[in-house]
């Protein structure tokens, strides 16, 4: 890698790719015809469609930060952070629901209305070919959650899905090998391009000042070559669109030391912290034929703060979620063709003291206490997880916090008993998260917010935040679409920035 710093001259320069950086990208390109340089930074690979293998450690430390290990720093919830071109709409199941009006209420943030942000979430479903599966496309596993809730009288709706030709290999989570899934690296990053932005992946953005970024770039070994030679070099630019997800865009805001106070900088994260629950069947499942997830139910919302989604995890990532060792654990994943499996999400509050810092190298740190709030919506998931699977007919249910490793259905007339609240704990059950939200909130207030409800950071003309750290509070639904709407909103107003200017 060459020593010196090379200079490199834009206006308008975007960190990241994903559903917050790619809209931005796309909506900002006509400007190009105008002679206005716009460059998106990406920090992860730009892989071809012969790269997708399919095969599970091998894209996960291709496709995931830390190899999808990046853990909370007392190692209690995972933290899952895609990094390539495209972000996490790579590696994310499709999955596309606007968000809902009484959680924009509870934002609260003025200049921030539901009806505007509704309007910006049609426009991309339509854009990413957003749509339900068709009844012969649902698999095995995602009937089944359906027939359970159905039985149970608990409604579950069915997910709008951004693929086109999906050939049902069921490996979204570890990046679509048929080039079915329609995230930003499919459809926004590539009218981008072909209107004259340059994207640069390969690219860390190690700190930003006004009028310039200070990056690095190095190849990865697979996937095609960065555009730009291995080197650090010194970006030039009137405006920067920071949309690295909502870890490292507070990260980068911190250790950029920018010459404002911003209290609430890394402030109020919410993770939707997750449970992977599996249940086996005497007849076959087979999970992985099929899109993974086309139900969520949402009954517990309001009265447990939880929400129950269908799944479908490889056997790495299953094995790692099911609680001890020996023949139990070895004979449920002996049976992973017959395995149902359920997301359950806790809708977490966003507090303060849940936040994002860096260290002295300046790596980001995640500092998350899971409070007893959280632990008993999480209790409440799995008894009514455990209650959908006998429901749906399974032989025998594995429950994180259950008394025992195999529940069966004599103990669905006592599962208070059998999944006791005691053993819910931080550290005994494994605990996952994949929505990542807050660090950069929206609001009026600079004591409490980092930037306006367009996404300008409060004292700086020069920079915007365009991802999931805008977020309040929790989504309390999938935040893709959301995070493109919110970009949107910062395109508009980069765009009557530059009009301005």
């Amino acid at each position: 890698m060459r020593s010196r710093v090379e200079d490199r001259e834009f206006d308008v320069d975007v960190e990241g790719s994903g559903a917050g950086g790619g809209p931005v990208a796309k909506e900002l390109a006509p400007l190009s015809r105008e002679g206005v340089r716009i460059a998106v930074l990406e920090w992860g690979p730009r892989l071809r469609d012969v790269d997708y293998t399919g095969r599970e450690l091998e894209m996960a430390e291709r496709l995931y930060r830390d190899g999808g290990g990046f853990f909370t720093r007392d190692r209690t919830v995972t933290l899952a952070m895609g990094r390539a071109y495209g972000g996490s709409t790579v590696v994310y199941t499709g999955t596309s629901l606007p968000i809902q009006g009484r959680t924009v209420a509870r934002w609260a943030v003025p200049g921030l209305d539901h009806r505007d942000l509704g309007e910006r979430s049609e426009k991309y479903l339509r854009e990413n070919g957003a749509h339900l599966l068709e009844e012969g496309e649902l698999n095995e596993n995602n009937r089944l959650f359906r027939e359970g809730c159905r039985s149970l009288g608990y409604h579950a709706a069915q997910f709008p899905v951004n693929v086109r030709g999906c050939r049902g290999t069921s490996l979204c989570n570890l990046g679509c090998p048929n080039g079915a899934k329609q995230g930003t690296h499919r459809v926004q990053l590539p009218e981008a391009e072909r209107q004259g932005v340059a994207v640069v992946t390969g690219c860390r953005v190690e700190r930003i000042e006004e009028g310039a970024c200070h990056v690095t770039v190095e190849n990865p070994g697979f996937g095609l070559p960065s555009p730009w030679p291995p080197g650090r070099y010194r970006v030039r630019t009137r405006l920067i669109v920071v949309a690295a997800g909502a870890i490292e865009s507070p990260a980068l805001l911190a250790r950029s030391r920018l010459p404002v106070r911003l209290p609430a900088l890394g402030r109020y994260l919410t993770l939707h912290p997750a449970l992977i629950l599996v249940a086996q069947h005497d007849r076959p499942v087979v999970g992985s034929r099929g899109h993974p997830k086309s139900f969520i139910c949402d009954a517990f919302a309001e009265s447990h703060r939880f929400l129950l989604e269908t799944c479908m995890y490889f056997p790495f990532v299953t094995a790692r979620n099911l609680i001890g060792f020996g023949a139990d654990h070895a004979a449920m994943m002996g049976a992973m063709d017959r395995l149902q499996m359920i997301l359950a999400l806790a809708l977490d509050p966003a507090l303060p003291e849940n936040r994002v810092t860096v260290d002295r190298h300046g790596e980001p740190v995640v500092r998350y206490r899971l409070g007893d709030e959280v632990l008993d919506s999480l209790h409440q998931a799995m008894l009514a997880s455990a209650r959908i699977f006998f429901a749906a007919g399974a032989r025998r249910v594995h429950a994180p916090a259950g008394a025992r490793f195999f529940l069966v259905p004599a103990d669905a007339a006592r599962l208070e008993e059998a999944i006791p609240r005691r053993r819910v704990r931080p550290g005994r059950i494994s605990i996952t998260a994949a929505h990542l939200m807050g660090g950069c909130r929206m609001g009026e207030d600079p004591s409490d917010s980092v930037t306006d409800a367009w996404g300008q950071v409060h004292g700086l003309d020069w920079l915007y935040v365009a991802d999931a750290s805008l977020f309040p509070r929790a989504a309390e639904v999938n935040p893709y679409i959301t995070v493109m709407a919110l970009a949107d909103r910062v395109a508009q107003q980069v765009r009557e920035r530059l009009a301005r200017a």
